[in-house]
């Protein structure tokens, strides 16, 4: 059989472009990911990199300086990047979300202004939803933003946001005074242009340093605080308030077929650590793979990789083509998710002892590995949206 998680249908052009990123990811992701994730150090040399190779543009129109591929083939470029080292593809994910909203939601002027600098790499976005108090109720934010004149002021406090301090673009949610009975339709979102950096960036808005965390290392994590920070109307993305809910949710939508390529990434590695460890140790005379107990372990694992690949790259071909995908993109996240934690773990115990120092790249896989149980929504909230959109196509008759 073919090796694991391969795509039929790939055009010439796909292929080239993930041929290209494989080997960078083998090159200069893979032999720098230990050092510099436990050391906590922001890729800079390995950010470069995909700045030339244009993946900040990859989804981004030709007309904005990018290279037009679909959400597939972001998908699969994800996929081989966290293969590598999951750090690696956050710092493009939120990048993508943004862009993916302004190119579908923003107005012709957001869109001539920041797609271009965005396709190059100078500008890079990042988000934010979820505040301290709250996590996926999202329509309870208490960020709010008055409208005062031709401007806006935001108060408030906004959590969790990858590339907080690296990033010179954030896309956040607050709460506006639209007078709507349904509390989603209160929601707007402000592309908020700021400096690169920690602390006081710009006049009332404060990003504090990064968030210490078990895993996901070397892209930083932060807060964004607002007080008194004062925004023009005409960064509220679309230009109209109130719609900033559906927006976001457009986003994190393909944000979810992210997440999903991310977990396959994770297993694959995952997997090809344990194939390669389980023919080398040896244990009773031969081969720790010659043991059924090891060769079972081997067999469910690689299924559980196939499995998790394929409905990945279903969620992402029906955005492509238009469809709605909702529940296919939370099957997706949900199963690529909790496979990658179960893959993770069996490859972990094939290492056995090994697999608990630092030395072997397994242990970074185990803390990197629960990451992508909770991002972009927990595996109880993709049941949810499943169970939501299964309930909508078989509503009972009697």
């Amino acid at each position: 059989m073919a090796r694991l998680a391969q795509t039929p249908g790939l055009t010439d052009v796909q292929q080239e472009i993930l041929a290209t990123v494989r080997d960078f990811v083998d090159k200069e992701i893979i032999p720098h990911a230990q050092t510099l994730e436990h050391a906590d150090t922001y890729p800079s040399d390995i950010v470069a990199g995909m700045k030339e190779m244009g993946l900040f543009g990859l989804t981004i129109p030709e007309e904005y300086g990018g290279l037009g591929e679909s959400l597939l083939t972001y998908a699969l470029v994800v996929e081989q990047i966290a293969r590598g080292w999951m750090s690696v593809s956050g710092v493009i994910n939120t990048h993508f979300i943004v862009a993916h909203m302004i190119r579908h939601h923003g107005t012709d002027e957001q869109r001539r202004s920041l797609l271009p600098k965005m396709a190059a790499g100078h500008v890079r976005g990042s988000f934010s939803m979820s505040e301290p108090d709250l996590g996926s109720d999202v329509a309870s934010i208490k960020t709010r933003a008055k409208a005062d004149g031709d401007e806006y002021v935001i108060d408030g406090a906004k959590m969790w946001l990858t590339n907080g301090g690296s990033s010179n673009l954030l896309a956040v949610l607050v709460r506006t005074d639209e007078g709507a009975e349904k509390a989603h339709q209160n929601l707007t979102a402000f592309l908020v242009e700021k400096p690169e950096g920690f602390g006081e960036v710009l006049p009332g808005l404060i990003i504090p340093g990064k968030i210490d965390k078990m895993g996901y290392k070397g892209v930083d994590t932060t807060e964004a605080v607002f007080s008194g920070f004062r925004i023009g109307a005409d960064k509220i993305l679309g230009g109209a308030s109130g719609k900033g809910f559906g927006q976001m949710m457009d986003g994190v939508e393909v944000g979810r077929v992210n997440v999903a390529a991310r977990a396959c990434g994770i297993a694959i590695r995952a997997f090809e650590l344990a194939v390669e460890y389980a023919q080398q140790r040896r244990t009773f005379g031969k081969a720790i793979a010659e043991h059924q107990a090891i060769a079972f372990k081997l067999a469910e694992m690689a299924t559980k990789v196939e499995a998790a690949h394929l409905m990945m790259v279903n969620a992402a071909r029906l955005k492509d083509s238009g469809e709605r995908n909702d529940v296919e993109a939370g099957m997706a996240k949900l199963i690529a998710s909790e496979y990658c934690a179960e893959v993770t773990q069996e490859s972990f115990r094939i290492h056995g002892g090994y697999g608990y120092s630092k030395e072997y790249e397994i242990e970074r896989l185990m803390r990197e590995a629960p990451f992508l149980l909770i991002g972009e929504g927990t595996s109880e909230i993709q049941k949810t949206i499943i169970s939501r959109g299964l309930l909508r196509e078989y509503k009972s008759r009697g």
